[in-house]
This record gives C-alpha cells, sequence and structure tokens, in this order.
C-alpha cells in the first residue's frame, strides 16, 4: 500500500484504454501478498465516476470481492453502461487480472435534487484530539508492527477511541459489538468531489470487518484469524470531504457460519451523517501454529 497520500491519489489516476476500458496501477513498495479490497474498491468507483456526466454524484455502490488480487500487475476495469436515465445512470465494473474477474461492482448516480432531510444525531465521543493515534496502539506490538504501519497505511491518520470488549460494559446489553475511530487523510485531496468520494470508499475497508471480533475477544491481525472481505456496500447521504475528520461508527449485529456483518454510520466532525457503510467477511476461526 503507498505510504504517502500523493501515492493514494496516483493510484486513482487511471489509465484509459478504450471506451469504458482503464487500467488501474499498483503500489511499487507493497509488501502485502494480495491488493488491498479498499484500493480496488476505489480505482474501481473512479473508472465509473469517469463514464458518468459531471451533474451526477454517486449515492451506492455494492462490492463484491472474487478472488483476491495479484499486486504484482495492474488491474484492468471495464465499465458497463447499464442506463443512463434522467435522474439516475447506474455502472457496472468488472475487475479482471491474469484473464479472470476478480471483483464486481454496481454504482448508482444521481443528480442533485431537493427533498425531506433527516438523519440520526451522531454520538458523544471524544475529539479526535482527545483519541488515542492508532499506531500508539499498534506499538504495542513491537517496532516491526510500527514499521509495517508506516509503509502501509501512513497515508490516512487514523484516532482509535474504543470498543465495548470488556464483558462488563454497560453498551454490550444494547449492542454487541460497537467498535469507534476518527479517520482523513493525512494532508489535503485535490477540489474534486469523485476523488473525496473514491478516498473514503478506499479507507472504508480497513477497519470495518474488525468490529465483528469484537464480542470473541478478537483482533482481525491475530493468527487465530482468517480475514476476508465478502462484500461492501457504501451510501453517501451527503457530500463527503475525506481530508477532514470522519467518525467511523462500527456495530457488528450478527456473526455466523464463519462470516462477521459489521455496519457503520460515517458522521463529520460537526455531526453531519454524510455516509452508511456495510460489509460481510470472512472471519473463519484459525488454530495458530506451534
Amino acid at each position: 500500500m503507498p505510504a504517502s497520500l500523493s501515492d493514494v491519489i496516483g493510484l486513482l489516476d487511471l489509465e484509459q484504454l478504450e471506451v469504458g476500458l482503464f487500467r488501474g496501477s499498483q503500489p511499487e513498495s507493497s509488501s502485502l501478498k494480495r491488493v488491498f479490497g479498499g484500493q480496488v474498491a476505489a480505482q474501481a468507483l473512479m473508472a465509473a465516476q469517469l463514464t458518468v456526466p459531471e451533474d451526477r454524484h454517486v449515492h451506492s455502490l455494492h462490492l463484491y470481492f472474487i478472488l483476491g488480487g495479484d499486486p504484482t500487475i495492474p488491474i484492468v476495469y471495464d465499465v458497463e453502461n447499464v442506463r443512463d436515465g434522467r435522474s439516475f445512470t447506474t455502472r457496472r465494473v468488472a475487475a479482471r487480472q491474469h484473464g479472470e474477474i476478480i471483483f464486481y461492482m454496481t454504482a448508482s448516480f444521481q443528480v442533485v435534487e431537493e427533498g425531506w432531510d433527516h438523519q440520526d444525531l451522531m454520538p458523544q465521543v471524544p475529539s479526535p484530539d482527545e483519541a488515542t493515534p492508532l499506531i500508539d496502539i499498534i506499538a504495542l506490538q513491537g517496532q516491526d508492527a510500527v514499521d509495517h504501519w508506516t509503509k502501509e497505511w501512513a497515508s490516512f491518520d487514523m484516532r482509535y477511541i474504543g470498543d465495548n470488549r470488556p464483558a462488563d460494559d454497560p453498551q454490550r446489553r444494547l449492542v454487541p459489538a460497537t467498535q469507534r475511530l476518527w479517520f482523513r487523510a493525512d494532508g489535503e485531496l485535490p477540489d474534486s468531489r469523485p476523488i473525496h468520494n473514491a478516498a473514503f470508499t478506499y479507507i472504508s475497508d480497513l477497519s470495518l470487518l474488525g468490529a465483528s471480533l469484537v464480542p470473541h475477544g478478537q483482533f482481525i491481525g491475530s493468527d487465530r484469524v482468517q480475514p476476508a472481505s465478502l462484500d461492501h456496500t457504501i451510501w453517501f447521504h451527503r457530500p463527503v470531504s475525506a481530508d477532514q475528520w470522519l467518525l467511523y461508527d462500527q456495530t457488528s449485529p450478527s456473526a455466523s457460519g464463519a462470516r462477521g456483518l459489521s455496519t457503520a454510520r460515517v458522521f463529520s466532525q460537526d455531526g453531519v451523517l454524510v455516509a452508511t457503510v456495510a460489509q460481510e467477511g470472512l472471519i473463519r476461526p484459525l488454530t495458530p501454529r506451534t
């Protein structure tokens, strides 16, 4: 993964090969064995946005991760023009490598319209300055973990608020799992709504599945868990500024069959509900090797 925000922006700059056909690059220094799912999702959204009129903005996308991506070769994105209506536009994107489809996305776009407006209230949480930088928590695992995080994820600033992992947490009576953090791009993004949408999509895949492990006392990077994103959905309610602080208010209503479901509300720092995210992923229990 890219260590700087400029590298992330570079990943979103797709090469157009033909009408509706784009190629996305890979970060040069990635040490991951598979392409990060958020990268594929962000590049697919950029490809779709490049085929849609500028007055239409994404309001929902639905993703399926089919195969683990190869981080050593580019990814080709084939955009299907499903429909262009008077108010809504629909696109379907297939991501391909080695002659196989590794990912599908369906996205819907809408012209700006006036209508009724309401939203949930943002929960009372510590401010980003009061929350714990995620790198401080990672440092408890040793310098190697810090070096890996800095190399792979430093393009975003993340501040951990906490979860209801303790069994005596009164919040557990209402919701089996909650996990909250602040995040933002570590720098300034271009003044482009499509880029902010894609950057938000990129980082939305990083921590969400971990909420489904909270009731079980496990962590996503543990050798006791085999994790993988299976599908991912984002509803964009209002414009997202991915380089400003966003609260990721995560819950997990269910885990079963080696799969966990997590949902999240995303608020701007001034309390505006900008998006809702949902993800189901593999959380297969493993027996650690001795």
